[in-house]
């Protein structure tokens, strides 16, 4: 049976309060070009929230942003009541697509353990280290547990198929048990199958640890069943709620400024027609 990671101290703050993430009057600026501007956004405690739209309409920049990792232009950010800084221990982060080649021979249980001690120096005094070791090899166990991935987890990273690497690169991010889980494109390379297992594993995850979780992916449909709303970028501007009220013919044509047709398929599925692609660069 998958275990709850027992409770570390909380990121506390004076200020905070349901809304986990407030994003005010917000604008990103890369050279000459506004990526998007005057984005306000409220992210509550253990919401799932897909960022969707075209490459290089700036989901990803939107979720670096949150994160620190690209300063805004314009307007403001707050995590758990503080500014957003780069390095929250708050926020368990999976960059896009990393892939290990088959020669990389180090073990899965040794990648996520990176997520502990990965940026650690010094030399502890040898009784501190021997606890420290036992409760990270405890936290790295549970870590594993929670996405499944205990079979192969001492298995050479590079032998694995790429949604078994996924799953461990996502307990890397949750072995310091944070409260909001940043995904960068988790399912891109994925068969649909393997996108839908992982889906139906970072719900469970956002359940059972009360995570919020950001998942940034060009495709909503194997979250369709998972999500509780969708940030959708497209052409400067974004918009917010859940599945059936963002991905519309109305509210897509709106933001791209032209007619685009949302379709409903037979098995459940949003077919999207007429998207135009993005131009200006390669933003995410």
């Amino acid at each position: 049976m998958t275990k709850i990671l027992p409770q570390l101290p909380r990121v506390s703050s004076p200020a905070e309060s349901a809304e986990l993430i407030e994003v005010h009057e917000a604008a990103v600026t890369l050279g000459t070009h506004t990526i998007w501007r005057d984005v306000h956004l409220s992210i509550q405690a253990g919401e799932f929230i897909a960022i969707l739209g075209p490459n290089g309409a700036g989901k990803s920049t939107l979720l670096k942003a949150i994160l620190e990792l690209i300063p805004l232009s314009h307007g403001s950010i707050t995590v758990l009541g503080q500014p957003a800084r780069r390095g929250n221990a708050a926020i368990g982060y999976v960059p896009q697509r990393r892939h290990f080649d088959a020669d990389v021979h180090v073990r899965g249980r040794s990648i996520v353990r990176l997520g502990l001690d990965g940026g650690k120096w010094g030399l502890p005094l040898p009784f501190v280290a021997r606890a420290n070791a036992r409760a990270a090899a405890l936290r790295v166990q549970q870590a594993i547990d929670l996405v499944g991935a205990t079979a192969y987890a001492d298995r050479p990273i590079g032998e694995l198929s790429g949604g078994e690497q996924q799953r461990l690169l996502i307990a890397q991010a949750l072995v310091t048990q944070p409260r909001i889980l940043a995904l960068d494109e988790p399912l891109d390379n994925l068969d649909l199958r393997h996108q839908q297992a992982a889906a139906t594993v970072i719900r469970r995850i956002s359940r059972e640890m009360q995570a919020t979780v950001l998942l940034v992916t060009h495709d909503i449909n194997p979250l369709l069943t998972a999500v509780d709303r969708v940030i959708y970028v497209a052409h400067g501007q974004i918009a917010v709620g859940t599945p059936a009220e963002v991905i519309t013919t109305e509210t897509l044509s709106r933001l791209y400024g032209t007619t685009v047709e949302v379709l409903h398929a037979s098995d459940g599925r949003i077919v999207v027609v007429g998207q135009p692609d993005v131009e200006e660069g390669h933003h995410g």
